[in-house]
């Protein structure tokens, strides 16, 4: 029985020891003269910055449909849409319906989903290049020849289909 009471005795004050803490806490919290403010309480995370999420949305891809009607998704930034130059090592990709449409190719690999529709060639570079058409339902992959064309889609199907560009995978 003395124990009990001993118990109920520590434990009530230290509730009471915590209460008074509290209280002096959320005190000085909000202490100063009537319009002054107390002392501000920001969250760290509003001082560190941001993480930096990466969607690989190709930049400007309104821009270019809109003035070239090329639908450039994703990539990862080593293989972009370039003006036509010769002698720079360029991809260059033929469509029915369009001019030349060259990409410039950088770093070691690189990717990107588009959609070019009716390509029947591709001239390729020193990379090692892969494209990914798609023909109604059915998709086809392509191996471009190093510096030099290669026929895919329309003027590689038997069938003479149009063919929809829908991806460029490179690699030195």
């Amino acid at each position: 029985m003395k124990l009990q009471r001993t118990i109920r005795r520590i434990v009530g004050a230290a509730m009471a020891a915590g209460a008074v803490a509290w209280l002096a806490i959320g005190a000085s919290a909000h202490s100063g003269e009537a319009g002054e403010a107390g002392p501000s309480v920001a969250s760290v995370a509003d001082e560190a910055p941001g993480y930096a999420v990466e969607k690989y949305a190709y930049p400007q891809a309104d821009k270019i449909l809109a003035e070239k009607n090329i639908v450039l998704k994703r990539g990862d930034g080593h293989i972009t849409l370039a003006d036509c130059a010769t002698d720079t090592g360029q991809l260059e990709v033929w469509a029915h319906d369009k001019d030349k449409i060259c990409f410039d190719v950088k770093g070691t690999s690189g990717w990107l989903t588009l959609e070019i529709p009716a390509v029947y060639g591709v001239r390729g570079n020193d990379y090692t290049t892969q494209v990914d058409m798609t023909v109604g339902t059915e998709e086809k992959s392509f191996d471009v020849e190093k510096n030099t064309w290669t026929p895919v889609g329309q003027s590689a199907d038997e069938q003479g289909r149009e063919h929809m560009l829908v991806e460029i995978r490179s690699s030195k």
